[in-house]
Parts: C-alpha cells; sequence; structure tokens
C-alpha cells in the first residue's frame, strides 16, 4: 500500500514543480501521506533545487518538511556536491539551505569569471589560475602514488608507478593510465596478429583481457618476443633515442607512445607490460648505465646464477644478450648483484633519478621545474634523504622567498631544514648557514621599499629602442619573442658573456638588451642589434605569458598591473610603434 501511494503521489509531484499555488490538484492528497513516504519522495533524486523551493512554498506542511537543515535540502546537497559530504560531520547542525546557497553562488562567480575569459584576454588570471591547477593535481597525484607505494611487493605493476611519474611532471596534460594502457593493448593487438601467423595454435592468443597467465615453454615465449620485436621495430619504428637521449620527454611514457622513441628504461618498460600480457615472464634489470631485461631459460624449480638468463635490450630493438655481452654494452665488468631483478620502488627511483639529473641541467633562465618536480617525487619515496633535502632547501631558496609573496615557502625551507637536523646531526654546520640566510634574506626584503622602475625617459636608458609587449623577430635565430624586460647594458656576469660570446657582436655588452619569451617556451636574454620588429606579430605560445600580460591586441601585448609599474612608460611608446609601423604596413597594402 505504501508503494502504491508513492507512486500515486509522484503523479502529483511534476504539477507542484509547474504550479506552485495551493489549489493544484492532488495537493491534499499528497500532504496527507506519511511524513516518511513525503521524505522519500523529495528526495527521489527527480526534484531539483528549483522544485523543492516550489514545493516548500504551497503549504506549511511541505514547508515544515522541506526545513533548511532537514533531510531534504541535505539530499539535495548530497547529489549536487557529494565529494563535499566528507567534510561535514554527522552530529553537526548543519544549515543546508544556506550551504547549497553559498556553493551555488560561488559556482555562478566562477562561471561567470571563465565567461569573461577569452582566448587572448585576461591572460594573468589564467595563467595564475593554471598554476593554482598545476598544484592541486600534483598534491592528489602525489598522494595515489604514495599509497601506490604502500602495496605489497607482490603487487608488480610498473606501468602504473610510471604513468603517476608522467603525471605528476606533466599535472595539465590529459594523461591516464586507461588511455595508455588502451594504446598498449592496440600494440599487443598487432602482436597477436604476427604470432597468428607464427603459431595459430599459440596459447597467448586465447588470453582474455587482465589475465595475468604466463607460458612456461621456452619455444613459445620465443615465439611471442620474436613476434613483438616484428611489430615494434619494424612495423612500428620504435627505437632508442640515441640523437636526443637527455631529453625529459624520453621519461614520459605518454611521449614515449607518441614519438615511438625513449631511454632504456623507458623502453623496457613498454616492452616488458606487452610481454606480461602475453604471458611471458620478463623482469626488469637495474643494469649500470643501462636498463634491461632478464628473461629466465632454467629449469623451473632449479637453482639459478645469472648465466641461466637471456638479457633483452629494449632500447636496442630487443637485442638479446648473454652476461658477457652485457658487460661489452657499458664497457666494463660488473658484479653478479647487478645482473638481479628490482621492484617497483626501485624502477621508479632510478626513473626518477634520470629526471633529477635532467633538472639540475636547466639553464639559469629557467624555472627549475623539472628540478622541483623530481625532488617531490624522489622524496615522497625516500623521504629521509639527507642530501635531496638539503638541495631542495637551497633549491627554494635561490627561487626566492619573501614574507610578502612567499612565507609559506619560507616555512617549507624551515620545516625541511629542521628535519634534516634530526635525521643527520652531523649537518649542522649547513643547516645552520642555510637558516641563518634564509632569515637575514627575509630582513633584507623586508627592508627594501617598491620594485625598481625604469623610465624611457631617463637619461641612462636614452639607448633603448624597444620596449615590453612588442613582437619581435632574432635576426640571426629566426626565433619570434615578446619583449617582457630591458636593461640598458647587459646585466648578465662576465662567465655568461663569455659564453655567449657576446663581445664578438658590433657592440659588445655595452648595448641595450632584452628579456624576451620565445615561441618555443624559452626565455632569452637578446642584445638590440639582433632584434627587429616583426611585420606580421602573432600570439606567442609560452606558459609564462600570463605572468607579465593581460592581453593580445593582436599587434603587441598588454602588460599587466606588476609589469606596468616597472615600466610606466613603455605603454605610450608601443602605441606609438604600433601606429608606426603596423598602420603605414595597412596603408601600403590598401594602396
Amino acid at each position: 500500500m505504501a508503494a502504491a501511494a508513492v507512486d500515486s503521489a509522484m503523479e502529483v509531484v511534476p504539477a507542484l514543480a509547474e504550479e506552485a499555488a495551493p489549489e493544484v490538484a492532488g495537493l491534499s492528497c499528497l500532504v496527507n501521506l506519511p511524513g516518511e513516504v513525503l521524505e522519500y519522495i523529495l528526495c527521489c533524486g527527480s526534484l531539483t533545487a528549483a522544485d523543492i523551493g516550489r514545493v516548500s512554498s504551497t503549504c506549511r506542511r511541505l514547508r515544515e518538511l522541506c526545513q533548511s537543515s532537514g533531510k531534504v535540502w541535505k539530499e539535495q546537497f548530497r547529489v549536487r556536491w557529494p565529494s563535499l559530504m566528507k567534510h561535514y560531520s554527522p552530529t553537526d547542525y548543519v544549515n543546508w539551505l544556506e550551504e547549497y546557497k553559498v556553493r551555488q553562488k560561488a559556482g555562478l562567480e566562477a562561471r561567470k569569471i571563465v565567461a569573461s575569459f577569452s582566448k587572448r584576454k585576461a591572460l594573468t588570471w589564467k595563467y595564475y589560475a593554471k598554476k593554482i591547477l598545476y598544484y592541486l593535481r600534483q598534491q592528489k597525484i602525489l598522494n595515489n602514488l604514495k599509497a601506490f607505494l604502500q602495496q605489497p611487493d607482490d603487487y608488480e605493476s610498473y606501468l602504473e608507478g610510471a604513468v603517476y611519474i608522467d603525471q605528476y611532471c606533466n599535472p595539465l596534460s590529459d594523461i591516464s593510465l586507461k588511455d595508455i594502457q588502451a594504446q598498449i593493448d592496440s600494440i599487443v593487438e598487432l602482436v597477436c596478429k604476427t604470432l597468428r601467423g607464427i603459431n595459430s595454435r599459440h596459447p597467448s592468443l586465447a588470453f582474455k583481457a587482465g589475465e595475468s597467465s604466463m607460458i612456461m615453454e621456452i619455444e613459445l615465449q620465443s615465439q611471442v618476443l620474436d613476434a613483438m620485436n616484428y611489430v615494434l621495430y619494424d612495423q612500428l619504428k620504435f627505437k632508442g633515442n640515441r640523437m636526443d637521449y637527455y631529453n625529459a620527454l624520453n621519461l614520459y611514457m605518454h611521449q614515449v607512445l607518441i614519438r615511438r622513441t625513449g631511454i632504456p628504461i623507458s623502453m623496457s618498460l613498454l616492452y616488458l607490460t606487452i610481454a606480461r600480457q602475453l604471458g611471458v615472464p620478463l623482469e626488469p634489470v637495474n643494469f649500470p648505465s643501462h636498463f634491461l631485461l632478464r628473461w629466465c631459460q632454467g629449469a623451473e624449480g632449479a637453482t639459478l646464477d645469472i648465466f641461466d638468463y637471456i638479457y633483452i635490450d629494449a632500447f636496442g630493438k630487443g637485442k638479446q644478450l648473454t652476461v658477457k655481452e652485457c658487460e661489452y654494452l657499458i664497457g666494463q665488468h660488473v658484479t653478479a648483484a647487478l645482473y638481479g631483478v628490482v621492484n617497483v620502488k626501485k624502477v621508479l627511483q632510478r626513473m626518477v633519478g634520470n629526471l633529477l639529473s635532467l633538472g639540475k641541467r636547466e639553464g639559469i633562465d629557467q624555472s627549475y621545474q623539472l628540478l622541483r618536480d623530481s625532488l617531490d617525487l624522489y622524496l615522497a619515496m625516500y623521504p629521509d634523504q639527507v642530501q635531496l633535502l638539503l638541495l631542495q632547501a637551497r633549491l627554494y631558496f635561490h627561487l626566492g622567498i619573501w614574507p610578502e609573496k612567499s612565507f609559506c615557502l619560507v616555512l617549507k625551507v624551515l620545516d625541511i631544514l629542521q628535519h634534516i637536523q634530526t635525521l643527520d646531526p652531523g649537518q649542522h654546520g649547513a643547516v645552520g648557514y642555510l637558516v641563518q640566510h634564509t632569515l637575514e634574506h627575509i630582513e633584507r626584503k623586508k627592508e627594501e621599499v617598491g620594485v625598481e622602475v625604469k623610465l624611457r625617459s631617463d637619461e641612462k636608458h636614452r639607448d633603448v629602442c624597444y620596449s615590453i609587449g612588442l613582437i619581435m623577430k632574432h635576426k640571426r635565430y629566426g626565433y619570434n619573442c615578446v619583449i617582457y624586460g630591458w636593461d640598458p647594458t647587459c646585466m648578465m656576469g662576465h662567465e655568461w658573456i663569455r659564453n655567449m660570446n657576446v663581445h664578438s657582436l658590433p657592440h659588445g655588452h655595452h648595448q641595450p638588451f632584452y628579456n624576451v619569451l620565445v615561441e618555443d617556451g624559452s626565455c632569452r636574454y637578446a642584445a638590440q642589434e639582433n632584434l627587429e620588429y616583426n611585420v606580421e606579430p602573432q600570439e606567442i605560445s609560452h606558459p609564462d605569458v600570463g605572468r607579465y600580460f593581460s592581453e593580445f591586441t593582436g599587434t603587441h601585448y598588454i602588460p599587466n598591473a606588476e609589469l606596468e609599474i616597472r615600466y610606466p612608460e613603455d605603454l605610450e611608446f608601443v602605441y606609438e610603434t604600433v601606429q608606426n609601423i603596423y598602420s603605414a604596413k595597412k596603408e601600403n597594402i590598401d594602396e
């Protein structure tokens, strides 16, 4: 009977959503239902918040059922923002209607802001929004990685761990284990097609997705590897990246699949994943200077040594090596321990170690983002590595920390130093040095007033010909760029001037130099004599463009408020330049 009453009442509810007047047909039938049944109807999920508002205005009975702290509005909130429910205690009094209104208003404001963005405007807002998104996604990925590392050693998903590293270093890219696995599955299908031509009854062909069965016969395993080598290296043209070995892209699994190239460890993980899906139990070997896989040739259950394995070089097109050939590969003799299998954590440690080495090679004009990311990843796996903690503290200090903008960063550095002191009291000298200089740096920044302002009207700036926001072209290298800063003479040190061969320029270092964002994503410091106006200005696709500019007009960039404070007279000069160059060009075309 209760079910029949609910069904009957549910036919009335849509009418209530259409008409708020108490005279709606069937209202008396609805309000006479037991309170539990009415609550069930109102929480059924088919009514929106607007519907609940209309229903609650029809009569006193329904208004009481839809009270702001009651079950109905709690259910509306839960359906709309399910992930937020964990932040509310079941024992706390909560005004769910007010909570709903606050969240809804914030969402509408956010949508309004996003809607106000255009492709060329609000660049600074988008820049900092990306920074926030970058940080939030990284924190989520890091938590996932830590949970992954807590799993037992028998859970050997090398690919999953590698994808976490990829995601952490590229948090704004759409990278997922599901998508990468789907791409690998498509390669497995090609291998199966080739394998079918070798042995139409091969047991691997009967494997279903997600199975972890292994084939024990060596000959059948060999057939799989032959098919793999043909598909990967002959058909799909995968190869080791010898030409651009020291490139972080070689370590990101989604890039390895896109570019079909990598270094030994990334190529090995791809090879290992495919082989295991087809029933060949390969294992990773953390061989010095060249990551390898090993393939057991000994009898099951027998006592094995390093000579009972064949070693596979996925970087070298799946070449199969003996122990002596492995040593010849790296040019040195190694102990038997280095031929042993390693677990997921050790594999990821080597991947992150490679990224750490690449991060240390970044130029002085970079953000050290790769170094920061790789340090975070390494310390997530090995949180008590004193030398890396010291490096992290030095890095934060080097990047600039001051109370007005990064006080939380100051605290982070001091926390790191305190942790180092606890782990290794022998580092007291290094820790004391960094603490002292960090605090001195804070005090100096407190004493500094304002920012350096550069006026074009100053006599010392009379030779500066170009202004911030102008789209330029490099005469020698041909790259397009936008100016975001200038100096009346070269302000770099003697070593940089010597390495860049600045003295060979006709005007040497005694000429204006410009900080420019280049279309390839780099930041450079260019001499005035090497720059010229770009007669066909275009947007500069650089990740930091929003850090300095608020809008691209089609001919030049408009500085944001912070940059305009530093160069208050540049914008007027930019307008004059644009008028003289691009308007004159348009008139010539019209004629």
